[in-house]
């Protein structure tokens, strides 16, 4: 039988305790067998110029989940063309893996416009995915969908955006990461 495996995607510039403790949940609460973090060069909807470099955000991931078994790190978009649009790298997963079912792991926010990204309705039919919540938004028209489920995942009012402009005007958010994360970042002088 297939793994289980949810594709948790994301530039994660820089990965918050937010995201693992989603992952987590995910792995505790539902059918999951594993995540991978898929970690995005180039998202359509964000401005290359404002990511750190692709194989720092990598390696900040492997820093963060480091000791999770059953989480892992994957690059399979750097190959990709760019922008990395989710079908396709949903595609190329499915062939590269047979071995593996792949789902998504989206919050409410994307499920409510997912019906505009590009081949919605083949994911939707092909693959599950599992949304956590997110305030305020229920995950629009798609909710009911018999390959949607809804989690009880943590509401995590936190955002890498907040991250950076945090850290640029020199205040400590070393709670907000893992501790390797965190020193790497520092090390790194990143986002001042």
């Amino acid at each position: 039988m297939p793994k289980k495996t949810g594709l948790y995607f994301g530039t994660f510039n820089p990965i918050h305790i937010g995201h693992c403790v989603i992952a987590q949940h995910m792995l505790e609460f539902t059918d999951l067998e594993e995540i991978w973090f898929v970690v995005t060069p180039h998202n359509p909807h964000k401005k290359k110029n404002t990511l750190l470099d692709d194989y720092q955000r990598l390696h900040m991931v492997q820093l963060a989940i480091d000791d999770e078994v059953n989480m892992k790190v994957s690059n399979m978009e750097f190959g990709l063309p760019q922008p990395s649009y989710t079908a396709k790298s949903l595609a190329h997963a499915t062939e590269k893996w047979p071995d593996r079912e792949f789902c998504l792991i989206m919050g409410a926010d994307n499920l409510q416009t997912f019906h505009k990204w590009q081949n919605y309705e083949w994911m939707l039919e092909n693959h599950h995915i599992y949304v956590y919540p997110r305030i305020n938004m229920d995950g629009g028209k798609l909710k009911d969908h018999p390959n949607v489920t809804l989690t009880d995942a943590p509401i995590i009012q936190m955002a890498s955006t907040d991250i950076r402009k945090a850290i640029k005007a020199g205040k400590n958010v070393s709670f907000m990461l893992a501790p390797r994360v965190w020193e790497c970042l520092l090390t790194g002088n990143f986002y001042r």
